[in-house]
């Protein structure tokens, strides 16, 4: 199965082939360089390269891992005082790393009396077994596994944004060159466009127009704009319900896309001082997407603020 999925066959096995931050990239580096693993939180959104820049750390530095999916929060507990505290509490006969590595994924899903007990378990086996949490919201881990890791935020926006955008791009083509699929550059770019920095569901949505043999235009329509007439009515209308309906029906749609969309048409859909008032709501929202923990709310926030300060035509 792991070879079918393309996230898992290409996976990058070690740290320079990660796509990530330049400063991320040098944090772990530097880890390699000393040859040692400290306790970690791996702070991002989702399929930004957290798991994968965990395993690929541990695999430069030939150390045994193992990962619990935090998510599995029936499971997680027995996991933890079960498999978990056998494979921290004994020693390695065969990895060359002076410590093993329990990756904690997801470990925002978790409750904090469980982060209790791994913050127990980080204090018990820290001779012989290093921590790496991985997580979307580094809000929703306790304070004391905060103060016992080191925090490695995945930021990615500005000029870093672009970058790693590009070097996806070229990565994402070797792919379906190696996969013998044809495509477009131009819609591989728009694919890139619509879920990056999210790799992982990146590559999913790939493999999955891929199936047809080829990535053309054909699948442009797929990959669309939402349709705004719907939600300028309801901002007209005023109707709070029918705009927060919309948001969640245009969850997969590039929220920063939606706000940029409603600037463009506002000379046409809203009254003079309106337009003022709504591009500088438009600015600070926009500014507030590349940080915020749920863009869900922050669009809804912005469409509200809209829909109360604008007067549409």
């Amino acid at each position: 199965m792991s070879d079918f999925l393309w996230v898992e066959k290409y996976r990058p096995k070690t740290i320079d082939h990660c796509i990530l931050p330049p400063d991320v990239k040098s944090t772990f580096k530097s880890f390699v360089e000393q040859g040692e693993i400290p306790n970690l939180l791996l702070s991002g959104t989702a399929g930004v390269g957290k798991t994968t820049i965990a395993k690929a750390l541990c695999n430069e530095l030939g150390a045994d891992f193992y990962v619990i999916n935090g998510s599995d929060e029936g499971r997680f507990l027995d996991t933890v005082r079960n498999q978990a505290k056998n494979f921290a509490a004994t020693v390695s006969l065969t990895a060359t790393a002076k410590h093993k590595v329990l990756i904690i994924d997801e470990a925002d899903n978790t409750t904090p009396d469980v982060q209790l007990l791994l913050r127990a378990s980080i204090e018990e086996f820290q001779k012989n077994c290093r921590f790496i949490f991985t997580c979307n919201f580094k809000n929703k881990i306790i304070e004391p596994l905060h103060s016992r890791t080191t925090v490695v935020e995945f930021n990615v926006r500005g000029k870093t944004k672009q970058q790693l955008a590009a070097a996806f791009f070229d990565r994402c083509k070797g792919i379906l060159v190696a996969e013998d699929v044809t495509f477009s550059d131009r819609v591989v770019a728009e694919v890139i466009q619509k879920y990056f920095p999210d790799f992982r569901r990146t590559l999913n949505e790939l493999q999955r127009y891929a199936s047809t043999g080829s990535i053309d235009t054909g699948i442009l329509a797929a990959l669309g704009d939402a349709n705004v007439n719907t939600l300028v009515e309801s901002l007209k209308a005023k109707r709070f319900n029918d705009v927060k309906k919309w948001v969640q029906q245009n969850l997969d749609s590039d929220p920063v896309s939606i706000m940029r969309k409603l600037y463009d048409n506002a000379s046409s859909l809203m009254t003079g001082p309106s337009i003022a008032a709504a591009v500088l709501i438009i600015a600070e929202y926009q500014y507030k997407s590349a940080f915020v923990v749920d863009q869900e709310i922050n669009l809804l926030a912005c469409l509200t603020q809209l829909m109360l300060e604008c007067e549409f035509k």
